[in-house]
């Protein structure tokens, strides 16, 4: 969710900041950096360590607050999400949010969109360990098989923008799309890349579930492929 459907991670940078301030500590762009995707658990841990005097549960519900707070002034939403959501919803596509963000944050998001977009959200707070374990796109597979039990991770597309969420993802079994926002993220043969959601179709998914069943162990080209391909190789 964050970064990838909605650049939030200005909002959680912000609140790092304003924290680590008001207990008389310092904070880097460098150390926001390391946070970015990992779950809230680990990132408060972090932010103790910078000197945060709190407990991780209030470190986490002050900063929850203050991103749902900019959020109900303004979505940020990312170029070409809520498009290819609508095309997904429009083809009868399933989806589920899965997101290192609590419930309260995730469904203020969701409350925002035009239409149910989202069968199930999994969110941190519904998973014992946070990205880069697969627990929680392994709960949302799950999830999706109740209602389609020959439903396999194969059949599934995980789109992140996040190092730890890329490396869930992948863990999961699932096929799936690393579009790099706030961080740079390493080309990888076993997931593909793309520079953007804006200009991406049903069509560019269905193509990566086509490849995925048809050339299961064949790695991603390590240039990603344009808007509309239907290459491969």
């Amino acid at each position: 969710m964050d970064g990838t459907i909605v650049d939030t991670e200005p909002y959680w940078i912000e609140a790092e900041y304003a924290l680590v301030a008001a207990h008389g500590g310092e904070w880097s762009h460098e150390q926001a950096l390391q946070l970015v995707g990992q779950s809230l658990v680990f990132s408060a841990g972090i932010l103790q360590e910078a000197g945060v005097k709190m407990s991780r549960r209030d470190i986490i519900d002050t900063l929850t607050a203050q991103v749902i707070s900019s959020v109900r002034e303004t979505v940020p939403w990312r170029p070409g999400a809520r498009e290819l959501l609508e095309q997904m919803h429009a083809a009868g596509i399933r989806c589920a949010l899965v997101t290192m963000s609590e419930g309260p944050l995730a469904r203020e998001i969701v409350a925002s969109l035009p239409r149910p977009y989202f069968e199930y959200l999994v969110t941190g707070d519904t998973v014992s360990r946070g990205k880069p374990d697969p627990e929680a796109y392994l709960k949302a597979i799950e999830l999706l098989q109740l209602n389609d039990p020959e439903l396999i991770a194969d059949d599934c597309v995980a789109l992140e923008d996040s190092e730890p969420g890329v490396a869930a993802a992948v863990a999961s079994g699932a096929v799936t799309v690393a579009i790099p926002h706030i961080m740079a993220l390493a080309e990888d043969p076993r997931h593909a890349m793309w520079d953007t959601l804006e200009g991406r179709s049903v069509a560019d998914l269905e193509q990566l579930v086509e490849r995925r069943r048809k050339f299961p162990l064949a790695p991603f080209p390590v240039e990603a492929a344009e808007p509309g391909s239907n290459s491969v190789d």
